[in-house]
């Protein structure tokens, strides 16, 4: 019996470890939105699409300034309140995947979108 759970688990470990494991890091409104591509490209938005995070280690506004992208298209910033400690991750190198959790059609541009990013295990 001893050797059929350990074999059991085991398996279950290779089968676990050839999966990737995201981590919720944080849910935030996009930034800016109304002074970029949001607007002209929210018919093809979808929840659930990827986004890509550029950290702007320069950014003369911001030293912790992560830009949020969509096919190549600037739609806006974490928000500066919220992105220390998504901008020490990637400055450390850890894996990091955002997508759209939300959309909304509203008059106030930080509630248009929101995002989540989370760390891949």
């Amino acid at each position: 019996m001893r050797l059929l759970l350990t074999i059991s688990l085991a398996l279950w470990l290779t089968a676990a470890q050839a999966e990737s494991v995201r981590v919720l890091v944080q849910s935030s409104p996009l930034a800016g939105s109304q002074y970029y591509a949001v607007g002209a490209q929210w018919q093809q938005m979808k929840v659930g699409d990827p986004l890509d995070l550029i950290r702007e280690p320069d950014n003369r506004h911001d030293k912790h300034a992560i830009r949020v992208e969509w096919r190549g298209h600037k739609l806006g910033y974490v928000p500066r309140a919220e992105n220390r400690v998504v901008a020490a991750a990637m400055d450390q190198g850890d894996k990091l995947v955002a997508r759209i959790a939300k959309l909304t059609e509203h008059a106030n541009p930080w509630r248009r979108v929101e995002f989540e990013v989370f760390v891949e295990l």
